[in-house]
């Protein structure tokens, strides 16, 4: 479950699967603690939010005002962010759309919007990703007493 957390602010790690993942194996255990509709459920909510979570920035950037480049700029900027995290997590993304806005030719104001656009995506893909995982430990830690 920790893992899942940290997935949910480190982009390599998909945070909501891997928490999903400690649901599927408490259902391992007798008695099972969830239900099948409830599995099925969680399976659909966490796949429409790793989706929504790659989509969501690339709309925000693109909402802003921003072009194929300031969109790869935000995707290399997001990479390169995750050297310096977590900092670099905010800022890459923000720095990558404005730079690659401004290779594009777009003036500093446009090339502005399109950073913040990728930087509220972002943000918002991870807070969504927070709120799921944290649903997803709830879950976990009130079926514990069912299993033991």
């Amino acid at each position: 479950m920790f893992i899942g957390f940290v997935g949910c602010i480190v982009p390599i790690l998909p945070g909501p699967p891997i928490a999903y993942i400690g649901l599927l194996l408490m259902q391992l255990t007798d008695p099972r603690p969830f239900e099948m509709d409830f599995m099925v459920m969680m399976a659909f909510v966490v796949i429409g939010v790793t989706v929504i979570d790659n989509v969501i920035p690339v709309y925000g950037t693109k909402k802003m005002g921003g072009s194929k480049k300031g969109v790869w700029g935000a995707t290399i900027g997001l990479v390169i962010g995750l050297f310096f995290a977590p900092i670099g997590l905010i800022v890459g993304p923000f720095a990558g759309a404005f730079v690659g806005e401004m290779i594009g030719g777009k003036d500093t104001r446009t090339a502005l919007k399109s950073g913040l656009g990728s930087l509220v995506g972002f943000l918002m893909g991870t807070g969504l990703k927070l709120i799921v995982s944290g649903w997803i430990l709830a879950k976990y830690i009130g079926a514990i007493p069912q299993v033991l």
